[in-house]
């Protein structure tokens, strides 16, 4: 039986004073890709930082990898941040430090002590991406494509159950994009969970999957590939 790693039950999220989703109940299970649709400030990023316990609930349940959102101690929240990869649209790299340093500092965050296991790790997630040539380099010297791929290896570094992506190909162009819809995917079959939220409905159309989409402060899911 595929498990749930995320149950929304009748959530109410407020976005702001004039602003809030309702009735917000919805299930992410073990091997689901799923995108998130819907317009500019329609509540999207809202969800996802909910799940990451970055937003309060005004009312409802939400269990996320066995957290209940509701009454988790602020102490357990890092521990649920740590089985849970983030990936943003504008990348989110410290720009003074070399891609290595980017991905030590959140192996050191996340309780990593050991210099040779962090080095193995970073080593690994950059292979995994393709980037392994690039331990030395600076944000700055990075295309937009190379830099997201950088963001895709901080995401799996403590090798999470569930990928949060917000737009990630929102700044690239096509080709790029489809290169980076190639990497999750191959991520997704190798046991992640995705959820994303995107506007990129080019890539939807040539990657069709499961797709939701907020509409009226309230979320449906898709019965086809129809957007209308």
């Amino acid at each position: 039986m595929k498990k749930n790693l995320v149950v929304f039950e009748n959530a109410f999220i407020e976005i702001n004073e004039t602003k809030t989703l309702e009735n917000l109940s919805f299930e992410i299970l073990e091997d689901d890709f799923i995108y998130l649709i819907g317009k500019t400030g329609s509540g999207k990023s809202s969800i996802l930082r909910s799940i990451y316990s970055d937003m309060s609930l005004k009312s409802g349940n939400c269990t996320v990898l066995d957290y209940n959102l509701v009454n988790i101690q602020r102490k357990k929240i890092p521990l649920l941040r740590r089985k849970i990869g983030m990936i943003f649209q504008d990348f989110k790299l410290l720009p003074d430090r070399s891609v290595a340093k980017n991905l030590e500092f959140v192996l050191r965050a996340t309780d990593w002590n050991d210099k040779k296991l962090i080095e193995e790790r970073v080593h690994e997630v950059l292979d995994k991406v393709g980037m392994k040539d690039c331990l030395d380099r600076m944000p700055y010297q990075l295309s937009g494509g190379e830099q997201q791929r950088i963001a895709i290896a901080r995401a799996l570094l403590n090798k999470p159950k569930l990928i949060l992506a917000d737009e990630p190909t929102g700044n690239l162009d096509p080709q790029t994009s489809t290169e980076i819809m190639n990497l999750l995917n191959e991520i997704h079959m190798e046991g992640s969970a995705i959820f994303m939220a995107t506007h990129d409905y080019n890539t939807i159309d040539r990657f069709p999957k499961k797709t939701f989409r907020i509409e009226n402060n309230r979320l449906f899911q898709l019965k086809s590939k129809s957007r209308i």
